[in-house]
């Protein structure tokens, strides 16, 4: 099978398009309130990159064609068989997306975008095994060796490179979107997985296949190949079972920036320049977000990757709940508190997600803005299970983004405000990240909620901890007052009595 087309000026063109289109979507996405024209340019732009490869790569088969008029002719027509295939499959596909995006819950968002990372992963290593088995269809071969049984194609040495590095990374992206998936959707515990030995291993493991690369250059075996798809495939297993739930935020930014590298690398051995586009974008934006994450937790990249956070601590943690004294109130405590408050501040947290609150609690915010009393919300960089997790939950209930305002801006508010209602967000509101050295979350910024007049915290219960393994100072200060039930129970039952 052949192309009818090659890659024109003009669909040169279209690529370039398509690859502002993704840039303006990425420009979009960064902010809430363009988040849906940046939706639409990415989908605009997917368009365009879709339809010019398929107007571009017209499958087509050549026939001979025999006439008593003269010689015989080679003609080459459009192969049916294989464009409906390809249709079919693009029909399948966008099915399942458009099913999937539809019926998938706001709380279980975390692990979709963990999933969809790992299909991007296995689609790498899929056209790279392809390309890999029939380089000339792939344009990557120009000389074939004939030998005993089938003939051999050379792979260029640069494409070797290219896929090479494609497959080890999509096969990571695999194995370690499949991890965290696990790790999101409560099929594996939250907390590390410690195995010893593990940074020999992985070490080990790397540099084996960094150096399995470099050889292929020089040897295309089919054993070498395998090896380094292999080795790629356990080692994002390794990578991703050491890290605790606490730096998931940060595992889900760094999956997708390999998803994207894994899709620039196949779009080189494919001569797509909307791939190659598409996944320097993603994995560059991919991995600032990885750093802006990093950096609200106070914590280096490379210790994220080693893993271990988010262990319990049994030495030099705090006291058990039933050890320390704490105070409890009610929905009729909390509305009163709130009602004749001048600002309340409302931090929240992956409780929320779970509970589904996020609409009730804008109707808790309006009334309470009907009578007078100013609201806003906390965002901390890394609340809940994926970046931007709260925005999206508060932007489904359609809060008004002006009143939402992230960690480094509203943070010097909470000395200034009557209440902060916290709703489910456990460590990143944790005091002992400033004062307690031998916790795990120490150094890590958290919203100075203890410094409101007054801390109403919905828990469902005093026994449980956050992702981090570790209790929370905040429950037993002063002006604290435990709000003990489901969340979206509490914040109904508060709701009725403002009425």
């Amino acid at each position: 099978m052949e192309h009818a087309l090659t890659v024109s000026p003009w669909a040169s063109l279209a690529y370039l398009v398509a690859g502002v289109c993704f840039i303006l979507a990425l420009r979009g996405l960064s902010s809430p309130a363009s988040s849906q024209r940046g939706n639409r340019f990415g989908i605009i732009g997917m368009t365009i990159a879709v339809v010019t490869t398929l107007v571009t790569h017209v499958p087509v088969v050549q026939r001979l064609l025999v006439s008593d008029a003269g010689p015989a002719m080679a003609v080459r027509t459009i192969d049916w068989v294989t464009v409906v295939e390809i249709l079919a499959a693009i029909g399948v596909g966008a099915a399942i997306g458009l099913v999937t995006a539809r019926r998938i819950a706001m709380t279980a968002m975390p692990q979709l975008v963990a999933a969809f990372h790992s299909l991007v992963g296995l689609a790498a290593v899929l056209v790279g095994v392809a390309a890999y088995l029939n380089p000339q269809a792939f344009g990557i071969s120009d000389l074939v060796i004939p030998l005993i049984g089938q003939p051999f194609a050379v792979i260029h040495p640069v494409s070797r490179i290219e896929l090479g590095l494609g497959v080890a990374i999509g096969a990571i992206t695999f194995s370690g979107s499949v991890i965290a998936f696990l790790k999101l959707n409560g099929n594996m515990g939250g907390k590390p997985i410690m195995l010893p030995g593990r940074h020999v291993i992985n070490i080990a493991l790397l540099a084996g296949i960094l150096g399995l690369i470099t050889y292929f250059v020089t040897d295309q075996s089919a054993w070498i190949f395998w090896t380094i798809t292999v080795l790629s495939f356990v080692i994002g297993f390794l990578l991703i079972v050491p890290i605790g739930g606490a730096d998931m935020p940060v595992v889900v930014s760094m999956l997708n920036s390999y998803s994207g590298w894994a899709a620039a690398a196949m779009g080189f051995t494919l001569h797509n320049s909307a791939m190659i586009i598409t996944g320097a974008l993603v994995g560059s934006s991919g991995a600032i977000l990885s750093y802006i994450m990093c950096r609200a937790m106070n914590r280096s990249f490379i210790s994220v990757i080693a893993g271990g956070f988010g262990q319990s601590s049994d030495a030099g943690g705090p006291a058990a709940a039933s050890d320390r004294p704490w105070k409890r109130g009610s929905a009729e405590d909390a509305a009163f508190l709130m009602s004749q408050a001048e600002q309340v501040i409302i931090v929240p947290g992956y409780g929320m997600a779970v509970a589904q609150a996020q609409h009730v609690l804008r109707e808790m915010g309006d009334k309470l803005k009907a009578e007078g009393v100013r609201v806003k919300y906390a965002i901390h960089p890394v609340a809940g299970r994926m970046p931007g997790h709260m925005n999206v939950l508060l932007a489904e209930a359609n809060v008004p983004y002006d009143d939402v305002f992230e960690l480094e801006d509203i943070n010097s508010e909470f000395a200034q405000t009557d209440v902060a209602f916290v709703i489910g967000a456990n460590d990143v509101t944790n005091p002992a990240a400033k004062t307690d050295k031998s916790s795990p979350i120490y150094g890590m910024p958290v919203l100075d909620v203890e410094k409101a007049k007054t801390v109403l915290f919905i828990k469902r219960s005093m026994g449980g901890v956050g992702y981090a393994g570790v209790d929370n100072d905040l429950f037993y200060r002063d002006n604290t007052m435990m709000l003990l039930a489901d969340a979206k129970k509490m914040v109904e039952d508060i709701v009725k009595a403002l009425d």
